[in-house]
C-alpha cells in the first residue's frame, strides 16, 4: 500500500492509456452537459470546438478513472481538498486515445493532523498525437507513517526526514479513519506548477456531521 511517504517532491509516474468513444462522449453530455458542441456534429461546427467534442468535465472524469487505475487502488488515499486549476487547452474528441502524466511539486504533513500527507500533483493529459489537451493543478490528502514528524517531507527514499515508515500502524491509522479537523489550503505550498493566474474550479469537502468520515467531491 503506498503512502505519504511513498511519494517524495520530483516524482514522476504514467497513468494508463484511455480511448474516448463518440457513445461515451454524448452519453456523458446528455446526462451533465448537454450543450449541442457536446451532443450534435452539424451543431458542434459553428461552435469554436469546430466539431463534437468531450465536455471538459467529462475529460476531468476520464483523467479520475486513470489516476484510479494507475496508482489511486493501490493507495492510502484521505481525499482531498480540490483543484487549483484545471485548463482545458484543446478539444477532446471521439477516437481519441489519452495519456497523462504527473509530478509531485511539494509534499509536506499536516501541521495538526501528523497521519495526513498533504501532496500537490501536477498532471498533463496529452492526446495521441503528444498534445497536451488538459493540465490539473490538485493536491492529494494521503496517509502519513505514524512517526512522521509534523511539516517533514519524504526524502527521495520515501522516508519522512528524520523517520521511518511503520506499515502496521499506517494501516490501523487507515482502519480508524476519523473526521478531518482542517481543510488544508492548496495554497499553502509555495511552489506553484506554473506562474500562471490561477484559473478553473476549487473543489471542497462534504463534512459527515454524524462523526463518520468525511466525504470528499474529488
Amino acid at each position: 500500500m503506498l503512502t505519504f511517504t511513498s511519494f517524495p517532491v520530483g516524482r514522476t509516474g504514467t497513468l494508463p492509456p484511455h480511448l474516448v468513444t463518440r457513445d461515451e462522449v454524448i452519453a456523458f453530455a446528455r446526462e451533465f452537459d448537454p450543450q449541442p458542441m457536446h451532443l450534435d456534429e452539424a451543431a458542434a461546427a459553428k461552435t469554436l470546438l469546430g466539431g463534437i467534442a468531450a465536455s471538459g468535465w467529462h475529460t476531468c472524469a476520464m483523467l479520475m478513472r486513470m489516476i484510479w487505475d494507475g496508482f489511486l487502488k493501490e493507495t492510502a488515499s484521505m481525499g482531498s481538498p480540490g483543484l487549483q486549476e484545471v485548463r482545458w487547452l484543446k478539444p477532446v474528441r471521439p477516437g481519441d486515445t489519452l495519456t497523462a502524466s504527473y509530478e509531485v511539486k511539494d509534499a509536506r504533513v499536516s501541521k495538526s493532523r501528523p497521519d495526513m500527507g498533504v501532496c500537490r500533483f501536477f498532471y498533463d493529459v496529452r492526446n495521441q498525437d503528444g498534445v497536451s489537451v488538459m493540465t490539473w493543478d490538485a493536491t492529494h490528502f494521503l496517509l502519513a507513517a505514524s512517526d512522521s514528524r509534523s511539516g517533514s517531507r519524504p526524502d527521495a527514499a520515501g522516508t519522512p526526514n528524520g523517520g521511518s515508515e511503520e506499515a502496521s500502524q499506517a494501516r490501523k491509522a487507515t482502519a480508524a479513519g476519523g473526521r478531518l479537523l482542517e481543510r488544508e489550503s492548496p495554497g499553502a505550498s509555495k511552489e506553484s506548477p506554473s506562474k500562471r493566474p490561477m484559473r478553473g474550479a476549487r473543489f471542497g469537502w462534504l463534512h459527515n456531521r454524524s462523526g463518520g468520515r468525511p466525504q470528499c467531491l474529488f
